[in-house]
């Protein structure tokens, strides 16, 4: 993407040629979601077919829209130009302290990715060896005015560090570099921001942001000066503010608790409906099967090809935040339901894990954990000690797993395998092309749990809802139907076994015919 110097000032010509869309040599290049003559003439097979949620949604993400009444064409067209020119220019640094050289290449690496679908533009990236980080300034006195002479060299005006700073080193790190300096923790933080979509991830999203930047206000330092009070004179406030006064820094500290307060308050309202519609599965004994990950492991495709459920699919870390349960059925007729959870991240923060542990909790109380691995990724090892680590914090690492290597169209054979080598009971499947899917379902079927009761029953015709309540709720081994009523040997729960224990056969009444 072409972006103009600040001083220089678009030509009449050139602003037309952005409205119209054209592409003078290499400026401006449209993307998949530009519109395209050739795209209006619908196939005569697509004409009946809908765009699901999640192509909605990718398409308004990949858009650029005007909001009618508030600007100009002018306007609109400085506002594209704007938002070229503000796209961030970072310099990425990193502690290599512990591990191989491969392993701190894909961290940076990583970080790179995450610093990418922030919004910022990735010009250099440096690993720094040591064997712990700098208490002062992360990386050491000499190496930050190394890092100065390289960010003033690229001009870029942000620095990301690979790892969590403490307040001072924040406050020591950008009073030496002269520009704005985040870590891996705020740049996650940043990204969940972007994508939270839902009332309860966006009010989970502002709660770890505000419980991170509580004792980081001090950073941002000289702007919080005294508000009132102090002495008659330049630095009075006049009559009625002497005395000894607020600092700034003491308002924004309370009116952050106020708001973490009442934060805390709605996410908890918001976790009481969500325990209630998950008490509501359980008390009719519906399975629960979820979805857990590194992100961008392919967790959204899986469950749009197990279900259909249409969400959102992007190439993309953090693409999608916000939980998603569909229900599903087996083979034999059993109800069950699918439940995509948030994906999970090396040194995820502990503000996020905190703020959705009530959305964690689903993992916890589901009866499969369908665990989806990246197979085509440099380090899926990684990536899985990463995930287990997470499920050991929200207390769901006791659920029975079912490891998935997804994407092994892009994974090279080699890669392949090693990891059935490394874990011999793994599937490997692609969302994509469809491959292994159906041994996925029939896997995932039959580590379900099963009914506890067995039945033989005579259900009269006019109770109707108890046949289907056994096909909808348990397994029928065998169906006839007789004069006086349908003839079933089932497995049922235990709360539906009590509603057919009055039809009940004796344990010779049944023909062998019917089993």
């Amino acid at each position: 993407m072409h972006v103009r110097p600040a001083g220089e000032r678009a030509t009449i010509e050139e602003m037309t040629d952005d409205r119209l869309g054209r592409k003078p040599g290499n400026d401006i290049h449209l993307d998949d979601a530009a519109f395209d003559g050739d795209d209006l003439e619908l196939a005569d097979d697509d004409r009946d077919e809908r765009d699901t949620d999640g192509d909605l949604e990718l398409a308004e993400r990949h858009s650029l829209r005007r909001v009618a009444g508030l600007s100009t064409e002018l306007t609109d067209i400085t506002e594209v130009e704007y938002r070229q020119l503000r796209l961030e220019r970072v310099v990425l640094i990193g502690v290599w302290a512990e591990g191989s050289v491969t392993d701190a290449d894909n961290s940076l690496t990583e970080l790179a990715a995450l610093a990418e679908t922030a919004g910022s533009q990735v010009l250099e990236a440096l690993i720094q060896r040591r064997s712990r980080p700098d208490q002062a300034t992360y990386i050491g006195r000499g190496k930050v005015e190394e890092l100065r002479s390289i960010v003033m060299q690229s001009g870029a005006d942000t620095v990301i560090c690979d790892g969590e700073l403490s307040p001072s080193q924040l406050r020591r790190l950008e009073s030496t570099v002269k520009v704005k300096v985040i870590d891996r923790t705020a740049l996650i933080l940043d990204i969940f921001a972007q994508h939270a979509k839902s009332r309860e991830g966006k009010a989970q999203v502002e709660l770890a942001q505000l419980q991170y930047l509580l004792p980081r206000l001090r950073g941002w330092g000289e702007a919080m000066s005294r508000q009132a009070g102090g002495r008659v004179g330049s630095q009075g406030g006049g009559i009625g503010s002497r005395g000894p006064g607020e600092t700034k820094l003491e308002t924004d500290r309370r009116r952050i608790r106020t708001r973490i307060s009442k934060l805390r308050r709605e996410i908890g309202l918001m976790r009481t409906v969500r325990v209630t519609k998950r008490s509501s599965r359980r008390s009719r004994e519906v399975p629960s099967v979820s979805i857990a990950g590194y992100t961008n492991a392919g967790k959204s495709s899986l469950l749009n090809v197990l279900t259909g459920a249409g969400v959102l699919v992007e190439d993309a870390l953090f693409a999608t935040l916000d939980p998603t349960t569909r229900r599903a059925q087996t083979a034999d007729g059993r109800i069950f339901t699918y439940s995509d959870t948030v994906g999970f991240v090396r040194h995820l923060p502990h503000q996020l894990i905190e703020a959705f542990r009530s959305t964690l909790e689903e993992v916890g109380e589901s009866d499969l954990v369908v665990h989806v691995v990246d197979g085509s990724h440099p380090d899926p090892e990684q990536q899985v000690r990463s995930v287990h680590e997470v499920l050991g914090e929200v207390g769901a690492d006791k659920i029975a797993e079912l490891l998935v290597v997804n994407k092994i169209d892009s994974a090279d054979e080699e890669t392949l395998l090693r990891l059935k080598r490394l874990w011999p009971s793994a599937l490997f499947v692609s969302a994509r092309t469809g491959a292994g899917i159906d041994d996925l379902r029939l896997a995932v079927e039959s580590r379900l749990p099963r009914p506890s009761v067995e039945l033989r029953v005579l259900v009269p015709y006019d109770r109707g809802d108890l046949v289907a309540a056994a096909h909808e709720r348990g397994e029928v081994l065998s169906a006839d139907h007789r004069d006086a009523g349908t003839e079933l040997w089932v497995r049922v729960p235990e709360s539906l076994a009590a509603q057919l224990h009055p039809y009940e056969l004796a344990s010779g009444s049944i023909p062998d015919n019917t089993l």
